[in-house]
């Protein structure tokens, strides 16, 4: 007979977005049969473990397996896989979980840039910080319509596809890059509008746009990127904004994050908008991964 489940929570980050309350708490409750115990230390977190089936967390070092007798499930709400051991590092009869509920709430973080920025909404905030009154002839040459225009997605994986299935409904041109037909990319981009990223940090996409990619795309185009910072060569990015070879870059990932002076990307540049890498950013985002674990089955 399988023994009763023990979910051990330790979800205590930084951001209000990603740290447990009793809300989201609430709604994981909800969702389980067995005793759900929450800490909020590491020191907390190991002395509970030996008894856990189930553990919720940000990060997990490797030799804190030797605790862990019982666990069968070692879940994060992360996409990023860099927290959590890998694959051949896990023992047997342990999965690990990440989430893949992100693209629901990134691409609203991407829509709002695209539709900020074809609708002169930034270039409204520029003019009135300079004290601009009433820009209305200003204003012009900075809004045009999104519908009917071409983004290209690098990443089409969850994330990837929940962003163009935003965008197809706001009537935008979705060309989906990933590793299968990665040799469009360039070509691709001659014709886009947008260029959304959302790759993840792995091996293979280390700046993927440099400044060869930079040079195949139209001067009224616009990078989105909400995936990880090492896919953009930042050098080759910056000058390709100062010499406005490109409209804008909206990016919620840098290589070195926290962001520092030394980025070439620290600088106020042409078309240039900085997140802190905030797109995930929403009261729901513990809840839609608690229930995204119970739909897959993994809370059992």
């Amino acid at each position: 007979m399988k023994s009763a489940n023990r979910y051990l929570l330790w979800l205590n980050w930084p951001e209000g977005a990603f740290r447990l309350n009793a809300r989201s708490l609430a709604v994981f409750e909800g969702l389980v049969r067995g005793e759900v115990k929450v800490v909020r230390s590491e020191r907390a977190f190991l002395r509970a473990l030996p008894e856990a089936t189930h553990a919720v967390v940000w990060e997990f070092r490797r030799e804190w397996f030797a605790r862990a007798p019982h666990l069968r499930v070692l879940a994060t709400p992360g996409a990023g896989r860099e927290l959590l051991p890998k694959d051949g590092e896990l023992p047997p009869g342990v999965v690990r979980v990440n989430g893949t509920f992100h693209g629901a709430i990134m691409g609203e973080t991407v829509v709002a840039c695209i539709f900020a920025h074809a609708r002169g909404l930034y270039a409204a905030a520029d003019f009135q910080r300079r004290g601009v009154l009433w820009p209305r002839v200003e204003m012009t040459p900075f809004c045009s319509l999104v519908a009917g225009t071409k983004a290209v997605i690098l990443g089409y994986g969850h994330v990837g596809h929940a962003i163009g299935a935003k965008l197809e409904a706001l009537g935008v041109e979705v060309k989906g890059i990933s590793r299968r037909n990665i040799g469009e990319l360039k070509e691709s981009l001659r014709a886009a509008d947008w260029l959304v990223m959302a790759l993840p940090g792995d091996t293979g996409t280390d700046d993927i746009i440099d400044a060869a990619a930079l040079r195949c795309m139209k001067r009224t185009a616009v990078i989105v990127n909400v995936g990880r910072g090492n896919a953009i060569e930042e050098k080759a990015l910056a000058s390709a904004l100062k010499a406005r070879r490109i409209a804008g870059a909206y990016l919620d990932v840098f290589k070195k994050e926290p962001l520092c002076g030394d980025s070439p990307l620290s600088k106020n540049l042409p078309g240039l908008v900085r997140l802190p890498h905030a797109s995930a950013f929403a009261p729901e985002y513990l809840p839609m991964f608690f229930r995204e674990m119970a739909e897959a089955g993994w809370l059992k």
